[in-house]
């Protein structure tokens, strides 16, 4: 089996006793694209991502991901995959080479310093390398644990809510990383809840609703499916968002230029 192939899903069924949590799923994901997965709490994205990373067995239906069968073919799925949940699984008393460096070991990987060097600097964290984790901002923290996902160049991610709690520019900072990954042909699927991550990452967007998708394509095609308003002209006014950006930059890399907003004035 070829691993330059992307995920397949089709008539994906999970429950929990009494509980229907995924009725029936279909979807494809082209190799190296960024697909979005939409749903609110509990619409089963996270059930559907541990289905694809073998984590949990489907009660019907079938999967392939990177051309293997979830079902039958399950070392060679885990051999081809990272998984990035909520939360960071980064070391905090480490620093973070040498938690890049523990998971490069680990793999038995050769050139582990090497390998280190190059995820740092492709995430921006060379300056920090040496920093303990715990000293790291929510950001870098998520960052790193992307870095650590690509050791062993797996064609498949899986980023299952990858900025929740986060705030404004962390999760532009993670924008920015999960942007680097797809311009390097990583195929990744990404769950979340916030809609404007969907607009600003995604090649292909789908919405999981009530077990099932209710819609899927690009973001154009999705907007179609909605007809054009007519509006009036109303001047935009910021949102907190903007300001909170305007203020403190976008790159909190750059924090020794910053002003107060007395010293702007």
């Amino acid at each position: 089996m070829t691993t330059t192939q992307g995920i397949h899903v089709q008539g994906l069924e999970k429950s929990y006793r009494d509980l229907k949590v995924l009725r029936g799923v279909d979807l494809d994901v082209a190799p190296g694209s960024v697909f979005a997965l939409l749903g609110s709490n509990g619409a089963g994205k996270t059930t559907l991502v541990k289905i694809l990373s073998t984590l949990l067995t489907a009660d019907a239906g079938t999967a392939s991901v990177a051309g293997f069968d979830v079902a039958t073919q399950p070392a060679d799925v885990r051999d081809s995959i990272s998984l990035t949940g909520q939360f960071t699984a980064v070391d905090e008393i480490l620093s973070g080479r040498e938690n890049l460096l523990l998971v490069a070991r680990l793999r038995h990987l050769t050139n582990p310093r090497a390998i280190a060097d190059e995820l740092l600097e492709r995430f921006s964290l060379t300056d920090a390398a040496d920093r303990k984790v715990s000293t790291y901002s929510g950001g870098m923290r998520r960052r790193l644990d992307l870095a650590m996902s690509l050791i062993g160049d797996p064609p498949v991610i899986f980023l299952d809510e990858p900025t929740t709690g986060l705030d404004p520019q962390a999760r532009i900072e993670v924008w920015r990383a999960v942007q680097e990954l797809a311009h390097h042909g990583t195929t990744v699927l990404l769950t979340t809840q916030y809609l404007d991550e969907a607009e600003q990452l995604a090649d292909r967007i789908a919405i999981l609703h009530g077990g099932r998708i209710i819609a899927d394509g690009t973001l154009a095609e999705l907007k179609r499916l909605l007809p054009p308003a007519t509006v009036e002209y109303v001047e935009r006014q910021p949102t907190l968002e903007d300001v909170f950006l305007a203020i403190v930059g976008t790159d909190d890399r750059n924090q020794a230029g910053s002003l107060t907003l007395e010293e702007q004035r």
